[in-house]
């Protein structure tokens, strides 16, 4: 700068000062609060881990554009779901959808998944490391695998299926997980542990906190709608969750016992299974009981896992040993 230049910048910043100085003695005068700030040293390294900002997901819970469908079995059909180089009898712990159909099967008794075609037949499959305990999406071709050696593996589908990454979690030798909005919601047979998809535990969700049951057994299929977790828990029911835990409303009928099997439809219908009650009973998103899909004198037998394809409009049922069964809504 020239001299006039410097002149007019030292009388200006002169004037800044005077101004601080000033409220710096009005402050002092009124005594003033002393703020420290930590920083928080895992926050780099958690952003460098992460692959993604995050993601942007299709809800349909509590749109009331969408009405609800009366849901009604119009066929079924039964399909073995047996392999023929299978080591024992198919035990479908869990199954679950990419946004493009496809179905993916955890058979726990062989430790496979299985992928089925268009015509729910099988069409390939991925040997694990340890038996299945539960499945989910987590992206348009990817899908998470529980198992039993506390590992959670992630699955490209592709034209064939192959492991990407994996991570640890605790409780891999309890039943269900599932996906929502970036976070792996995985039992742990006291509650539900929470993940995000690096592997970093996040909360608890405990089976009881402050008197006040969430989950009635143990956790077992989970399935989403919008941004609660339907957990079902082995009793008569299940529990719907918030994302930070705390219960939105229970899905119960005395009808239902041991209620193993969950899944929700686009309208926010819910499916429900009991393994012992050999039935398949339905609530709206407000919770409110529709009756049964399927009565336990329809010669249903241990319904374990529930898919709903809104593609197809039916049902999807999981059951021991060695079938699923397809009811068309």
């Amino acid at each position: 700068m020239n001299i006039r230049q410097q002149f007019v910048q030292t009388k200006l910043i002169q004037q800044i000062v005077n101004n601080a100085l000033k409220v710096f003695k009005q402050t002092e005068a009124k005594g003033c609060l002393s703020l420290r700030f930590t920083e928080n040293t895992e926050l780099k390294s958690l952003i460098i881990a992460s692959t993604s900002l995050g993601s942007v997901e299709k809800t349909t819970e509590n749109n009331s554009l969408v009405g609800l469908k009366l849901y009604k079995v119009s066929s079924q059909k039964e399909i073995k779901i047996k392999m023929k180089n299978d080591r024992t009898q198919c035990y479908i712990c869990d199954v679950c959808q990419l946004p493009d159909g496809t179905i993916i099967l955890a058979d726990y008794h062989n430790m496979r998944i299985k992928r089925l075609d268009m015509n729910c037949n099988i069409k390939d499959c991925l040997d694990l490391e340890s038996k299945s305990r539960g499945i989910c999406c987590t992206g348009n071709t990817e899908v998470a695998v529980k198992l039993n050696n506390n590992e959670v593996w992630f699955i490209s589908v592709g034209n064939s299926l192959s492991k990407v990454r994996d991570i640890s979690v605790i409780g891999g030798g309890n039943w269900g997980m599932t996906y929502c909005a970036g976070e792996l919601w995985v039992s742990d047979g006291n509650g539900v542990n929470v993940y995000n998809m690096t592997g970093t535990f996040m909360k608890s969700v405990s089976n009881n906190v402050n008197g006040q049951c969430k989950i009635k057994s143990t956790a077992q299929q989970m399935a989403v709608s919008g941004d609660t977790v339907i957990v079902a828990d082995y009793s008569d029911g299940a529990v719907c969750l918030n994302r930070d835990g705390t219960v939105k409303r229970e899905l119960r009928d005395k009808r239902l016992d041991a209620t193993r099997g969950v899944c929700v439809a686009n309208d926010g219908t819910v499916f429900i299974s009991g393994y012992y009650s050999n039935n398949i009973m339905m609530f709206d998103r407000d919770g409110k009981c529709l009756g049964e899909l399927v009565g336990k004198d329809a010669g249903l037998v241990n319904p374990i896992s529930l898919l709903y394809d809104d593609n197809r409009n039916c049902l999807i049922v999981a059951c021991w040993p060695d079938k699923i069964i397809v009811y068309n809504t």
